[in-house]
């Protein structure tokens, strides 16, 4: 049987994965994302971990809202990136600055 703190080690990766991407690539908008839903992804491990472990069914239901909130998230950045590239020709963070007010 796996235990708790295995799911918690393989949660801790992902985050540190998750965190390493944003903060080494800061050029490319579709790694981003990817960092970003692997923050997510993580986060979501702990509250099934946690929900199972603790016969509550709070922390399951929740990562619904939580994968509710990525998908909108990937499908409006994804949008957003088509409608840049179309415009600058590129996806370099950098020069994005059209969204400037």
């Amino acid at each position: 049987m796996i235990a708790l703190s295995d799911y918690l080690i393989f949660s801790a990766i992902l985050f540190g994965l998750g965190v390493a991407g944003i903060f080494i690539n800061r050029k490319n908008v579709i790694i981003l994302l990817m960092c970003i839903e692997l923050i997510l992804l993580s986060v979501s491990t702990n509250f099934i971990a946690f929900s199972y472990y603790l016969d509550d069914m709070m922390g399951q239901i929740f990562v619904f809202f939580i994968l509710t909130v990525a998908a909108s998230e990937s499908a409006i950045g994804l949008a957003i990136l088509v409608v840049m590239f179309r415009r600058k020709k590129s996806i370099d963070v950098e020069e994005m600055d059209l969204l400037k007010g």
